[in-house]
């Protein structure tokens, strides 16, 4: 197996575990956080698609999908690309106002769509190319997309979890 079909394959997995994350879910229960100060399902699911479609953005030098529709009033928030989430406090997970789970699932499914064609393109030495240097090794872009992927996983976890703990409450 190629590089790049094990890439698409774990990437490919995240829009399924996203819906299963959100279905059934009112607007009111992707805001309730699941204990105090914890992150909600619906910020968990946006922040995971704005670190993957800021990231997958920067590599491919383009917009990000959240800037190139009304993706930012479906959450409300403003269109700022640098919004991704990190460094978040509680109150900020809690401003986020998903309007409902099909934002959420819009958002994510036009950013995979994106990292998916993205993918199927790259060759093996496109891996190796250094992305960061702001780092010591510098970043390659095998290594930004292993640290996405990985990111997005977690999250995604954490969100079916909290979405378990919601439901049971």
């Amino acid at each position: 197996m190629e590089a790049r079909d094990l890439l698409l394959e774990v990437f490919d997995r995240l829009p399924g575990l996203v819906r299963e994350a959100v279905r059934t879910l009112s607007a009111e229960q992707l805001r309730q956080p699941p204990g105090p100060g914890a992150n909600t399902v619906g910020w968990l699911v946006w922040h995971l698609t704005r670190v993957q479609d800021s990231h997958v953005a920067e590599v491919l030098d383009a917009e990000q999908v959240w800037l190139t529709s009304d993706w930012a009033d479906a959450f409300g928030r403003t269109a700022d690309p640098a919004d991704t989430g990190f460094g978040h406090s509680a109150a900020e997970v809690a401003a986020l106002a998903p309007r409902d789970a099909d934002a959420l699932v819009g958002y994510h499914e036009a950013v995979a769509a994106r990292t998916r064609d993205f993918l199927a393109g790259l060759t093996p030495a496109d891996l190796d190319r250094v992305v960061d240097e702001n780092w010591d090794p510098p970043v390659t872009l095998g290594v930004r997309l292993a640290s996405v992927a990985d990111d997005d996983l977690q999250h995604v976890g954490q969100a079916a979890y909290a979405r378990g703990l919601i439901e049971r409450s």
